[in-house]
């Protein structure tokens, strides 16, 4: 069996997967549990990788998935969300609106928006890194076009 290098994967990709715990959990100290549970899950299993986008999709999907598992825990429906502090305020105020309406949106969307405009994958990939129907991720992503649109205006 191969050995991974995991320097280098982390080195590569880390940045994307604090992008996508953050979106889901929505604070530093939280992100970075669930960053660090996704490395040491990629260290465990050892996955078998076929290409760098094969290795991103799988970070990013089980990064997803952590969050997703985390945020069901019981302690979670307890907590206020709202109380905990963000990461340092964005450039222009404009990017701290609309980044602040991408982490109000419903679960379902924040995922497909993110891998969307930030990651530059296309709606074929996305369904199959989170395997849901093509259809579905473009009305997902439809959807939530329409809800940002309804909370910035036409900005």
């Amino acid at each position: 069996m191969q050995q991974i290098d995991i320097e280098a994967i982390y080195t590569r990709h880390f940045r994307t997967v604090y992008r996508v715990c953050y979106a889901y959990m929505k604070n530093p100290a939280d992100t970075e549990d669930a960053v660090q549970e996704t490395f040491f899950r990629m260290i465990r299993r050892q996955p078998h990788f076929e290409n760098p986008e094969h290795e991103k999709a799988w970070l990013i999907r089980t990064a997803s998935n952590i969050c997703k598992n985390e945020l069901k825990h019981w302690r979670r429906t307890q907590t206020n969300l709202d109380s905990y502090t963000d990461l340092p305020a964005p450039e222009t105020e404009s990017s701290g609106d609309l980044m602040e309406a991408i982490k109000a949106l419903p679960e379902r969307y924040k995922t497909v928006i993110y891998l969307y405009y930030y990651e530059g994958y296309q709606t074929a990939e996305i369904a199959k890194m989170l395997r849901k129907p093509h259809s579905t991720i473009r009305n997902h992503l439809r959807e939530a076009r329409l809800l940002l649109k309804e909370r910035l205006g036409d900005e």
